[in-house]
């Protein structure tokens, strides 16, 4: 497992990660989800400070676009609909100049595991699928929807002390 204070991207999925993994169906069809503001604001902190932020999620709404911009990851770095996230995730390494081992991504369920795997720090929500438990290097304290995101950007960014809030760079990057 890679040090947590050598990671220079965090990289998740949405749906059982920011989330608890639970749909609210409306009758025209679409999907809503309650996302939690402190793994959104942890995500800030990591763009404020240099870190690559991507995301990987089947999911594909304009809703997930919509939260994910507002959080701070670059709309060009919310990969919706991802089936093959390994292909995906790779990429998107390649793209930053990144080793797998400088990346973390979090992921709760199947599609997920062969990321986590491949990942620097494979983690994931208390909650995760058994298989995502039996192979990520952390799991959290948290479950998804409650913070796990957070837990975990914090403890990379502590680690490589870097977990700084600088008002004045809030405030003309958000």
């Amino acid at each position: 497992m890679t040090d947590w204070k050598d990671i220079r991207a965090i990289t998740f999925d949405v749906d059982g990660v920011m989330t608890d993994g639970g749909l609210i169906a409306t009758d025209d069809g679409s999907f809503l989800r309650l996302f939690n503001a402190k793994d959104s604001f942890a995500i800030r902190m990591a763009v404020m400070n240099g870190y690559k932020v991507g995301v990987f999620t089947g999911g594909d709404t304009p809703g997930i676009r919509s939260r994910m911009i507002s959080a701070g990851v670059p709309e060009d770095e919310i990969h919706m609909h991802c089936r093959g996230k390994l292909k995906t995730w790779a990429a998107f390494c390649a793209k930053h100049g990144l080793k797998p081992e400088e990346v973390l991504y979090m992921g709760d369920d199947i599609p997920d595991l062969p990321v986590v795997k491949a990942a620097g720090i494979g983690a994931v929500p208390q909650d995760a699928a058994e298989e995502l438990r039996a192979a990520a290097a952390y799991i959290c304290v948290k479950g998804g929807g409650k913070g796990c995101l957070r837990e975990v950007v914090e403890k990379a960014m502590k680690a490589a002390g870097k977990w700084k809030f600088d008002p004045d760079i809030y405030e003309k990057i958000f």
